[in-house]
């Protein structure tokens, strides 16, 4: 009787003891949001040293080719009022650019920004016949003070002077007295396009160049430095644009897609060609039409091959997940062992579970994220793997442990580099954990209310001497 009520107990207490280990892998999740809490605050370090030293180089840079700027004036819709003023912008039928960037990392502490210099050459076909057409009903067109325009976010980033040409003739740059700064133009956001700071223009006089129906080839050359990204406008009604570059793993980003491009470790080659159909935007119009060239401006994002950040994010999202896989094994472990263990012994083994992911922050910064996720995960499996031994006492049953953790880790790399098959992975993962540990306890008393086995009966006795 004494072992049939142990035998119920135990299933009673192992019953109990799922549902605390489930509460305890919930409850251990919690910390694991004060490690979101410091990643982000490394993440927004990182991205403030990255502006600070992209500001001094020039930042995301976004540059427009040549341009033609005709300031008019027109007549206001009030008679009383007084003439409306503005600038018409044609652009070339053509538009050809070629941009070669060379790329460097600077470092600050444990902080690196790729910055780079792009040699930009553009050429521009223009042909004004028919363009006054398009401009503002009854506008005076000054084509005495017309401007060739090209332009840059920031200046700063300048590494030499705009050389421009026309017709044969070197022309003189400097800030556009026609346009100056556009506050509606700017670097567009990378994910969704839109226009954020002003776009600073350069003008050299088209006096003598240009007049309705006039042709001409203009050629310009400028020489800037950046940070993380360079992009620029399509100015052309068809524009042509070819990217090099040494960095070897450039993002290509903004409103079209290169129609061919190389890629390999000493570095990329990319190409654009934008018809006037895709672009958007009419062949003339005023300033506010280089305003809507920013949602199909293209470019090139110099990005970290394994951002040591977005890695170790990735890997926090799934801490649930693997919190709960390993409490389970440890509760087979105890369930095939018969050997008890402790809440509190499950929340140390949470809390090593934890510290990985500060170890692999940490590392991840100054060694990369493979070597620093090798290291941590090499010494949480070890320790957690040693801890199983000691606590049921059986080298063996640590030495199973540290293949089960092993396979366990192993499979958070896995869904951290093939983030598109994350998900199944985990579910598949998720469900062969529940299907053993159903399979291991699928004897187990959980209500631990059956009854005991009877006592075996009493053997007849041999002889009427042994009965008496």
């Amino acid at each position: 009787m004494a072992e049939g009520a142990r035998l119920r107990l135990q299933g009673r207490s192992m019953g109990l003891k799922l549902l605390l280990v489930c509460a305890l892998a919930l409850a251990m999740s919690v910390p694991a949001t004060f490690v979101f809490l410091l990643l982000g605050d490394r993440t927004e370090r990182a991205q403030s040293v990255s502006e600070e030293i992209g500001g001094l180089v020039g930042g995301r840079q976004l540059f427009a080719g040549p341009v033609l700027a005709v300031p008019y004036q027109a007549p206001a819709t009030d008679p009383k009022a007084a003439p409306v003023s503005g600038a018409f912008v044609v652009f070339p039928v053509r538009g050809e650019a070629t941009v070669a960037t060379r790329t460097e990392v600077r470092r600050r502490s444990l902080f690196k920004v790729p910055v780079y210099r792009a040699d930009l050459a553009f050429r521009a076909d223009f042909d004004l016949a028919g363009v006054e057409a398009l401009a503002p009903r009854g506008a005076v067109l000054d084509w005495s003070r017309a401007e060739f325009l090209v332009g840059a976010t920031n200046p700063r980033g300048a590494r030499s002077d705009v050389a421009m040409s026309a017709g044969g003739r070197t022309l003189a740059v400097a800030p556009s007295a026609a346009l100056g700064a556009l506050g509606a133009m700017g670097t567009p956001d990378r994910k969704s396009g839109a226009l954020g700071e002003g776009i600073r223009f350069f003008g050299a006089p088209a006096a003598g160049l240009m007049a309705p129906n006039a042709k001409v080839e203009v050629a310009a050359r400028m020489a800037f430095t950046g940070a993380e990204r360079l992009a620029v406008l399509p100015y052309g009604k068809r524009s042509a644009l070819t990217v090099t570059g040494d960095w070897p793993d450039p993002s290509f980003d903004g409103g079209f897609l290169p129609v061919d491009r190389e890629v390999g470790p000493q570095g990329f080659t990319a190409r654009w060609d934008i018809p006037f159909i895709a672009r958007g935007v009419a062949a003339a119009g005023g300033a506010e039409s280089l305003a809507q060239l920013g949602e199909a401006a293209v470019g090139v994002s110099f990005v970290e091959p394994a951002n040591p950040y977005q890695s170790v994010s990735r890997a926090l999202k799934y801490a649930p997940m693997f919190l709960g896989l390993v409490f389970l094994a440890f509760f087979v472990f105890e369930t095939i062992q018969r050997r008890r263990v402790h809440a509190a012994q499950y929340v140390l083994i949470g809390l090593a579970q934890l510290v990985f992911y500060l170890l692999l922050l940490s590392s991840a910064e100054r060694v990369g994220f493979d070597t620093a996720f090798g290291l941590a995960a090499g010494a949480t499996v070890s320790l957690i793997s040693a801890y199983a031994g000691w606590t049921f006492e059986d080298r063996r049953q640590g030495l199973v442990a540290l293949a089960a953790f092993s396979v366990l880790y192993g499979l958070i790399y896995v869904l951290m580099r093939l983030e598109d098959l994350a998900l199944l992975i985990g579910a598949l993962t998720s469900f062969g954990a529940i299907a053993t540990v159903m399979y291991v306890t699928r004897r187990l008393d959980w209500y631990g209310d059956a009854a005991a086995p009877p006592p075996a009966p009493a053997s007849a006795p041999a002889s009427a001497k042994d009965a008496a």
